[in-house]
């Protein structure tokens, strides 16, 4: 006989919330959505994500910004819906979504990217066309290497041994 603990855990792992997922989609930062404004939302959404077991990392700036979301795959799917759905300005471009093993971010992450020489090192160094941060230029594997870039140096990211979930 089947206790309530196997039949709920076997039913979250009809809907694949065993499996580990990676979204990374890039967007515009439009104009009415900076200042106060900008820091409400990424706090709303920092309090969701943390809700949904979500972790995050974020690189914006004035413009653009790219976002790195892991956890399960229902998560994934509610929160891909919740863009869409509810932030029409931000017209997600999905970049890369894969299965992964472990959790690479650590919370909820964010750089604000300026005109810094560091930050110029950061976009120069994942050969970005030009010195100026803009993620519809650059391929897959160099966003992906842009954020791994970024957050890594900061000793932000989960070693790889690790598993958060």
């Amino acid at each position: 006989m089947q206790t309530i603990t196997e039949s709920i855990s076997e039913n979250s792992n009809k809907d694949g919330e065993h499996i580990l997922m990676s979204l990374t989609y890039i967007g515009k930062n439009n104009e009415e959505n900076s200042g106060i404004e900008l820091a409400r939302t990424l706090e709303h959404w920092r309090r969701y994500l943390m809700e949904m077991d979500v972790s995050s990392a974020v690189a914006i700036n004035d413009h653009y910004f790219i976002q790195s979301l892991e956890g399960s795959r229902p998560a994934i799917n509610e929160v891909l819906a919740k863009l869409i759905n509810e932030y029409l300005s931000v017209l997600p471009h999905i970049v890369e979504v894969e299965e992964i093993e472990v959790r690479k971010w650590s919370g909820y992450l964010i750089k604000y990217l300026t005109s810094s020489a560091e930050d110029e090192e950061y976009t120069l160094k994942s050969f970005s066309a030009g010195a100026d941060f803009n993620p519809y230029l650059m391929k897959q594997n160099q966003i992906t290497s842009f954020m791994q870039s970024i957050f890594e140096e900061k000793g932000l990211t989960i070693s790889k041994d690790s598993d958060i979930n």
